[in-house]
């Protein structure tokens, strides 16, 4: 194994970590699992931990895309389109030019989770609300605890307001 490999086992274990912890119907930005793993500014290394993932692999790597909402291109076709029907799936919406509204659809750490379409009115067992897809009923904060949520609200947030602090 290489030296820098092994360096980076660490590495991609907290970035698994942060992504097995996002909620379906629900996205991250590259940067923003790399700012909850303790790894502020290596979004790439978040491509590349994804990237080597085993085949198969039952974490949610498809809830990760850029920073301008988009599902990032990949070395071999067709990921792209396998991706974005994962995403639908989960009720994610994508604009006519293929993005996602971040807005919309970004994790935000200890919000409620959304409610599908429809899950509102009309149904009385609450089955098909994001709250219960986990099978648990639980809400994305008791699921995912508190570790590591006050240090990084700064570092999660709209799509505006991180685009409004690289200007500055």
């Amino acid at each position: 194994m290489k030296p820098e490999r092994a360096a980076g086992a660490g590495s991609y274990a907290r970035i698994y970590a942060v992504v097995r912890r996002i909620p379906s119907g629900r996205v991250a930005t590259y940067g923003q699992v790399a700012a909850l793993a303790g790894l502020a500014g290596r979004a790439r290394q978040v491509g590349y931990a994804l990237h080597a993932l085993p085949e198969g692999s039952p974490l949610p790597w498809h809830r990760v895309i850029n920073a301008r909402g988009e599902i990032s291109p990949r070395a071999e076709p067709g990921w792209e389109g396998y991706q974005r029907h994962l995403l639908e799936e989960e009720d994610i919406e994508f604009d006519l030019g293929g993005r996602v509204d971040l807005e919309r659809f970004v994790w935000q750490i200890g919000a409620r989770p959304r409610r599908r379409p429809g899950a509102a009115a009309g149904r009385d067992d609450g089955a098909h609300s994001a709250a219960g897809r986990d099978g648990g009923g639980h809400s994305a904060a008791g699921r995912d605890g508190e570790a590591g949520a006050a240090a990084s609200r700064d570092d999660v947030g709209s799509a505006s307001a991180k685009r409004g602090r690289r200007r500055r």
